[in-house]
């Protein structure tokens, strides 16, 4: 049987993506599927002579789909030459509905029984080979995260034929089910373990928002103090001590300055180069996402892997879902919106997850309000920081108490009601460091790939713009905003344009208009809210479509306006 496509399909966390992990190794690429926004990961396996595509599709309870999501993964399924039907061991009754729905397909199929070590940390006992028998497919215990039972299951690839389908009713497979259990499975008495008890803790309501609180404030603080310290000791002397002097004599070389000066080096700035002011393709649309940005992005990403493989943020979905109805939302929504942390585009992405399009338009509205990427929040702490820390203190409780205001009214205005959360809770497991660096380097060559484009675009359009004077003139044309209602000077038109591009870069170019720190606070408050960046648009674009996303710009626009107004008007320092 010739193999080109061998999918991985399973419920949702029972450890795929550490299952295909072992499986592909480090080349991996990630895409939609054909006319939807839903997204797959791919790599490659090599069995014997051949190497076929594994594709590790979203997870899945049944053949029956409940969101745009399971769609996919349904007609996926379809595509494939060979199953592998990844289960939690500890969670044996569960899985199996979903494995005798695959076995009435013709394609056939391979068991792994993944989580392995944990079933005898928890004192289940399973005869593998009556499960085999019972089921009729290779069963294979596996354990993902130590490699455990995965040459063996490699070793199945090119023997495991399709078996005769025998269809069963919905009610029928649970019985059966539950004879398998009865038959394959004992329980042993054993002691709750540490990790157990910590997810008891993390469950209830006081001791888990307690714990949450937390648990957010110390990867907060681990992500701003890697960063800090990589831009301070790394960073910072590398493009002072290396490349400014690269820069000086390549400035030299074109004559001090020019239009084409201008371009690749920007101005220089008492005989040196200022990173933030210069405005240069190869200095501050080099510095800003590499010297500045770039550190938090991979300490952000590398916490929230952690956080992701450990089991806790279903959890803390569970705990914000009360919290998360008056926004019109349920508590999975919390998800998108810390992913929209690191960078909206994957925030954008992630809100696919929701199965109603009320939602959809709810959370993406309020992620691209009230959500600065890391990027953004990066250049906040940095600029405003330097003003003290109550004003970015400020900026951020502005942004919280627009997400809520908007979303009481977006919740009370629109038509419908959130749902119930439907959320998997995984057990806690210690990470895997090698997955956790594989997502991360993952993730950071998606922000590589998006950031430095658009910062060079941004600084391109806008130096061009000041050379053919249209930035004068749209100032002009803004400033009746601008000025009378921010109190901004004429020239953050610039930023604001800028900011369509990259709002971090938009950010930056504040600190160059020498404004006061009331000014200062207003306009990066401003910035955070009037408008997602164009990756962000386009994706939201895609999620939401033209009208929606039409509807979505009057509201950014609108609160943009007046959040800006009564910041003018009440801030007095």
């Amino acid at each position: 049987m010739k193999l080109n496509k061998i999918l991985l399909v399973g419920n949702p966390n029972v450890g795929k993506s550490a299952f295909f992990s072992r499986l592909t190794g480090a080349k991996v690429a990630i895409s939609n599927y054909p006319g939807t926004t839903v997204s797959f990961t791919q790599g490659y396996l090599k069995v014997n002579d051949s190497i076929p595509a594994i594709i590790d599709i979203p997870g899945i309870y049944s053949l029956k789909p409940t969101s745009k999501a399971e769609e996919v993964a349904v007609d996926m399924i379809k595509e494939g030459d060979l199953i592998i039907n990844v289960l939690d061991a500890t969670n044996l009754e569960r899985n199996l509905f979903l494995t005798l729905s695959l076995m009435e397909k013709d394609t056939p199929v391979i068991v792994a029984l993944n989580i392995w070590d944990e079933t005898k940390h928890k004192g289940i006992e399973i005869d593998v080979k009556k499960l085999e028998k019972a089921l009729g497919v290779p069963v294979i215990p596996t354990c993902a995260l130590t490699g455990e039972g995965i040459k063996e299951l490699v070793s199945h690839v090119h023997k495991v034929k399709p078996r005769k389908a025998q269809h069963l009713s919905d009610e029928s497979k649970w019985k059966y089910i539950g004879e398998i259990v009865n038959d394959v499975q004992k329980l042993h008495h054993r002691h709750h373990t540490l990790l157990e008890r910590l997810e008891d803790i993390s469950i209830k309501p006081i001791s888990g928002m307690l714990l949450a609180a937390l648990i957010i404030f110390c990867a907060f603080w681990v992500v701003r103090y890697v960063a800090e310290s990589t831009i301070t000791y790394i960073a910072t002397p590398f493009f002072e001590n290396i490349w400014t002097p690269l820069m000086l004599k390549l400035s030299a070389l074109l004559g001090g300055g020019g239009f084409i000066h201008d371009i690749i080096i920007g101005k220089v700035v008492n005989g040196g180069i200022d990173y933030t002011q210069s405005m240069g393709l190869f200095t501050t649309a080099l510095f800003v996402p590499i010297g500045m940005v770039l550190p938090y992005i991979i300490s952000f990403y590398f916490v929230l892997g952690i956080l992701e493989d450990f089991g806790y943020l279903p959890r803390l979905a569970v705990l914000v879902d009360k919290f998360m109805h008056y926004l019109g939302l349920h508590g999975y929504a919390i998800i998108p919106f810390i992913l929209g942390l690191g960078c909206n585009v994957p925030g954008v992405l992630a809100i696919r997850l929701l199965e109603v399009r009320r939602e959809k338009f709810i959370a993406s509205t309020l992620m691209a309000v009230a959500v600065p990427c890391m990027a953004q929040i990066a250049m906040i702490v940095g600029l405003v920081g330097e003003r003290g820390g109550i004003y970015v203190t400020l900026i951020f409780s502005v942004l919280l108490v627009v997400l809520v205001v908007k979303g009481i009214i977006l919740n009370r205005v629109l038509d419908g009601k959130s749902p119930e959360i439907l959320v998997e809770i995984p057990p806690y497991r210690i990470p895997h460091l090698p997955s956790v660096l594989k997502k991360l380097w993952m993730r950071v060559s998606s922000f590589f790939k998006e950031a430095i484009p658009y910062v060079f675009i941004g600084i391109l359009i806008v130096n061009i713009l000041y050379v053919l004077h249209v930035i004068d003139f749209m100032s002009n044309i803004f400033s009746l905003v601008l000025v009378n209602v921010w109190g901004l000077p004429k020239e953050a038109i610039a930023a604001l344009l800028v900011g369509f591009l990259r709002k971090d870069v938009a950010i930056g170019m504040l600190g160059t208009l020498g404004l006061t720190t009331k000014q200062l606070v207003i306009g990066s408050t401003v910035l955070a809210i009037y408008f997602p960046c164009v990756a962000t648009f386009i994706m939201l674009v895609k999620e939401l479509g033209l009208k929606d996303m039409f509807k979505a710009v009057c509201i950014m626009i609108f609160v943009a306006v007046v959040v800006g107004g009564l910041l003018n008007l009440f801030l007095s320092f």
